[in-house]
This record gives structure tokens, sequence and C-alpha cells, in this order.
């Protein structure tokens, strides 16, 4: 019996520990399935598509997936049920083994754009393929939307720009013949007043050209076309080629120019010269307009860093109040209105350069100060191409050499001491004939320079003061050559046309014991080819649809002593060359307007040259001429076979270049 009750509390104790273990079972299932149900509750709630298959067949899927492919999931299970698949993207496998893509799905509402990840999970003691879709339809449809935006823009803009091409061609054709009828206008005899109004009809015409063309260049770098052209170039040549180009419009306004480039720079640079030069016009004509009194100064130093080279454009104008000089770098801003009305332009010019110089890798900043003048600073890197060409340039040797300069403003004398001190000489500047007097007599100079713009009474009696110093040199400008007589006899021994070049400079300075050689003192102010065009008359064919523009170049070349043909289309003008051929009257050079009827003239030289090269006849030289600007109207040019290149209106200059060079050629081969 006591075995028996023994036993009994042992079963009852058993039985009390199995209700407490199957109570703890319970409360730990309850809490797992409300694991679960908040695990799934979070996986629904994301929105996202879940499906796990074992093979081909679903063994778990989530609601959303049940509500995108229309069935329970009762009836998905167990199933190789799949979503009809419309379109679908390349996949991308991640390095973890993550499948990664994109599908177009047939819902019930409509197509649905799902982005998937598959990888591979753990599930029990095996392994299922666990795929994770996300609805991307809006996102998709946006990014369509902003391609075809996009695309729309894209599309505008070239309409844009073949529309620019197009309005520029009829713009500057009878701009064309109006400038150019200007000149030849001003050739003739006239009164006075007549050549006053023809000048104001020229000037004008100048301003509505630059306008036409700054417009032109902000199109073509708004629709990125900015095409950069690096090549090796001669940087001190640019730069004083540039003020050259400019001093004109100074001289006119009284203003003095002068340029600097340090001697520690290297020759030759790899860059874009001409749109550097562009940069530096559209500066150099800013300080011009708005600068009454003093002038400018185009200087290039070395920028702290290798290779980077530091240009600035320094004026004496009216500045530009600190608050203001964020925005003059944005499109169609000035410093204020009334600037616009005063100076006139549509304030892109400093847009512009900013586009290109930001193009080119550099940056561009201003510093300038209301009543006394701005400096724009061009921060560049440019590198040395010394290994491409030798340095040609000569450096006299100045050591011990004391120079006077005396100028009424620094900007011309500056520049000429800074070369000077380069060189070896000690320098000191004079701003008015009294103190130049006064340092004559406290020392002996072996160097005397002495600009005009003093007045000549004061020149011709600091050239007499300065009578036991070794040189006396006088700075004049291209209109005052008359004078050069005058003050010789005063004294001086050389003379030098401002702006001055630095070899020019250099000339003066290497002859300082010697006799003075006056083809060094201003260069070849006009193309040196010039001389050469009275030794060969020319036989020009022109191929020109544009009377006036017809009138303007068969006047030009006749009034140069060549003998002009005009035909109006592209097939004549093939006829033309063909005609001259066979009566053995080649013509020396063609002009050839791009864009006629009858002939389109990139077709006509195709036709020329296949022509020249089927019969060995000589290649007759072909220069294109057009209103267009463009870079594409330049290569497909040169594409065509043509030589060269001639934007209307034409240039006197540049057509006279060419008219040397095609002289000199057919000189030397007769």
């Amino acid at each position: 019996m006591p075995r028996f009750f023994s036993r009994l509390r042992a079963i009852r104790s058993t039985r009390i520990n199995l209700h407490a273990r199957i109570e703890e079972l319970e409360d730990r299932n309850w809490e797992l399935r409300e694991a679960e149900e908040h695990a799934r509750g979070v996986l629904e709630a994301q929105g996202d598509l879940i499906v796990r298959y074992r093979g081909t067949n679903i063994t778990y899927a989530n609601e959303m997936f049940c509500k995108l492919s229309g069935r329970s999931s009762e009836e998905l299970l167990g199933s190789a049920f799949g979503l009809p698949v419309i379109e679908e993207g390349d996949a991308v496998v991640l390095p973890d083994g993550t499948r990664i893509y994109d599908q177009r799905i047939a819902a019930p509402d409509g197509a649905r754009w799902i982005a998937w990840r598959e990888v591979m999970v753990r599930v029990g003691e095996g392994t299922q393929m666990q795929a994770v879709g996300r609805d991307v339809t809006d996102r998709v449809q946006a990014e369509r939307e902003l391609s075809a935006a996009r695309d729309q823009a894209e599309a505008a803009n070239r309409a844009k720009s073949r529309f620019l091409a197009m309005i520029s061609h009829e713009i500057r054709t009878p701009l064309g013949g109006i400038l150019g009828m200007s000149d030849l206008l001003l050739d003739t005899a006239l009164t006075p007043e007549q050549e006053t109004y023809v000048k104001a009809v020229k000037t004008s015409g100048d301003l509505l050209l630059a306008l036409i063309d700054e417009i032109l260049d902000f199109s073509k770098i708004e629709a990125g076309r900015l095409d950069i052209d690096v090549r090796a170039f001669d940087l001190r040549a640019m730069v004083e080629e540039t003020v050259e180009l400019i001093a004109p419009r100074a001289q006119e306004k009284r203003l003095e120019i002068a340029s600097y480039v340090e001697e520690a720079l290297p020759q030759y640079v790899m860059g874009d010269p001409t749109r550097l030069r562009q940069v530096l016009l559209n500066l150099a004509g800013n300080a011009v307009k708005f600068t009454g009194r003093g002038g400018l100064a185009i200087l290039a130093d070395q920028g702290g860093e290798a290779s980077r080279i530091q240009l600035r454009v320094r004026d004496t104008g009216i500045g530009i109040p600190e608050p203001e000089q964020g925005r003059i770098f944005r499109e169609f801003e000035q410093v204020d209105g009334s600037l616009s009305r005063r100076f006139g332009g549509a304030g892109l010019g400093l847009a512009i350069s900013k586009r290109i110089v930001e193009r080119m890798g550099g940056s561009i900043a201003v510093e300038s100060t209301p009543g006394v003048g701005s400096t724009f600073s061009i921060s560049l890197a440019l590198p040395s191409a010394a290994e491409q060409r030798p340095r040609t340039e000569s450096r006299p040797a100045l050591d011990a050499h004391e120079v006077l300069i005396v100028a009424p403003t620094e900007v011309s004398a500056a520049p000429i001491a800074r070369q000077l001190m380069d060189w070896g000489a000690r320098t000191c500047l004079a701003a008015d004939e009294e103190s130049a007097q006064s340092l004559l007599h406290e020392r002996t100079w072996t160097g005397l320079v002495v600009d005009h713009a003093l007045g000549s009474e004061a020149c011709e009696r600091l050239a007499r003061a300065a009578c036991t110093t070794e040189r006396r040199i006088v700075l004049v400008t291209p209109a005052e050559r008359d004078r050069i007589a005058v003050l010789r006899q005063a004294g001086y021994s050389g003379y030098l046309i401002k702006p001055v070049r630095r070899e020019s400079l250099a000339g003066q300075m290497a002859s300082w014991k010697g006799e003075l050689d006056e083809s060094a003192l201003d260069g070849p102010r006009i193309p040196a080819a010039a001389p050469g065009m009275a030794k060969r008359r020319l036989a020009v064919l022109v191929a020109e649809d544009n009377e006036i523009n017809a009138l303007l170049a068969t006047s030009l070349l006749t009034r140069l002593g060549h003998r002009p043909t005009v035909v109006s289309s592209g097939n004549a003008a093939f006829d033309a060359c063909c005609a001259a051929q066979a009566a053995g009257t080649p013509y020396d050079l063609l002009l050839m307007d791009l864009h006629m009827p009858g002939g389109d003239g990139i077709e006509t030289v195709r036709r020329i040259r296949r022509l020249e090269a089927e019969r060995g006849e000589r290649r007759i030289p072909i220069f294109a001429l057009t209103a267009n600007a463009y870079v594409e109207d330049r290569v497909a040019s040169l594409a065509a076979g043509m030589d060269g290149f001639l934007v209307k209106p034409l240039d006197r200059r540049a057509l006279l270049d060419v008219l040397a060079k095609i002289g000199a050629a057919v000189s030397s081969a007769a």
C-alpha cells in the first residue's frame, strides 16, 4: 500500500510538471504566432511583393503578390504560376549573388513595372529562392516623361540652332552688303558731311553685327556646342594681336592701350587661341566702352601654379560697385539699366566669356573700384609647348642701363618699364614734363622714352634737354606719323608706334649703340602680302547669288588690281571652271558661296575636286564664302576640299591675305 501511494504521488507530480510545460509551450507558441503576424504585417505594410520558390513551385506568396496575380494564396501554393511578363530589362548579379532586374507585368488594373531582387534563403534544412518585388511604375513613368521632355528640349534646341543658323545667314547677308558698300563709299571722294553720315552707317552696322555674333555664340553655348580646339600657339603674339585689333577703337577715344607678357612665360603654349582671343576682345572691348580717360592694358603673368597663366585686362574706367560685381557675368545683365541705354549692348559679352573660360577649365573674376577702374582676371592652365617649337624671341642685354620713361598715364608706361626690367635695365617713371626735366638733371640716363601724348612741344623740349642721352625714343600713334620728321629734328633717335610690341622694343634696344633699323620699329601693320598684290593680276571666279555681295566682291577685287568673274550658282561655277581649263586659262582662285540656288557650294566643290583628280589637272584654290559663322560650316567646307574659309561681310585684310598667298604661289609656279 505505501508503495502504491508513493507511485500515485509521483504520477501526480509528473502530471503537474507536464501541465506547466504545456502552458509554457502554449505561451511560446502564442509569442511565435504574434511575432509571425507582426512580421507578416510589416512585410504586407511595405507594399512589396514577396514570393518563394522551391524549384519552380511556389511555397509562399504574400498578399500583395496574390493581389497582383489575381489568385488566392491557396491557389498559388504548390503551383508553378508565373506573372505574365510584357517586357523585361537586363539582369544584374551583385557580388553576394543577389539578382536584380525589372519586369513590366500585365496586372488586373493595367500594366505595372516591378523591380525584383532575387536571393537564396535557408528554410529548414534546405534553401529556397525568395523574390522581393517593388512596384516602381510611378518612378519609371516619371523617368520616361523626363526623358521625353529632355528629347523634346534637345529637339527644340536643335531647331533653335537651325533657325539661328538660317536667320544668321539671312541677316548677315544684307548687313555684309551694307558694311562692304560703306567701306567702298568711304574710299571715294566725299564731302565732310557725307563722310560723317557714311561712318555713322558703318558704325551702326558694326554694332549690329557684333550683337548678332554675341547672340549666335550664346545660342551655341546654351546648346552645348561650344568646341575647344587645343593646339600650340604663340601666347605673346596672340596678346599683342588682340591689342592691335582693339587699338583703333581705343585711340579714337584718345585712350592709351598696351600689353605685357612676362618674360618667364613660355613663348608657345597649348590651348585654344581663337576662343581665348574672343574672350580678351570681349573684355578689352568693354574696357574701351566704359573708359572715358586713361586707358587699358592686357597683361599676362605666371599664375602661381605649374602651367597656370593669369591674363588680366585692366582699365581706368567707370568701375563697378561691389554689390553689382557678382551679377555682371549673368546673361543679359549690366551694372544698371541706364548703362544699357548709355553704352548699348545686350549684356551677353561677359556671360559668354565666363562660359568659354570655364569650358577651357579656367576661372574669371573681377576687382573694381567705382571711379578708379576695373581688372578682369582669367586664370587658365596653358601648358608649355616648347618641346614642339623652339623659342624665336630675341632678348636684349640691358644690364647697367638706366631708362627714364615719361608718359601722362601709367597704362602705356608701366608695361614698357616691366619689359625693360625683364631685360635687366633700371627704369624710372615720370608723369609730366616738369618731373622729367628734374630727373634728367639729377643723374645720367642711357635711355629716354617719351610718350607723344605729353604734347609735341613738351616732347621736343625733353629731347633737347636729354641731348647727352644715348638713346631717345618717342612713342606715337599711327595717326601721329606725320610728326616723326619734326621729332627727329628735335633730337629723337627713334620712334615706336603704339601699342608697342615687344619685338619692336627689342629691336630698338638691341641697336642701342648702332644704326637704327627703321624696319624694326613698327613692323607689318598691313598684311605682309599687300605689297605683292600689284605684281600679279589674278583671275578670280566669284560664285555668289546675292547681287549686292557680288558687286562688293568684284569692286574690292577690281580696286586691288585683279580680274573678277561672277556667276550666280554652283552649276555655273562648275561650268566656268571647266571652260577655263579647256581654254588653257584656268582661274587662279575661286570664292564659293556655300548656299546658292542651282547647285550647293559644298557639292560643287566636290564635283570640281573629282574632275581635277580624274584629269590630273592643277588644283584651283577654293575658299568658302558664307554669312554663317558656325564651326560646322568650316568643317564641311574643308572636308569638301576647300582651302580656306572667309566669313561675310568680307574683311578686306583677310581677303588681302588670301590674295597675297595665292599670288605668291602662282608667281613661284610660273
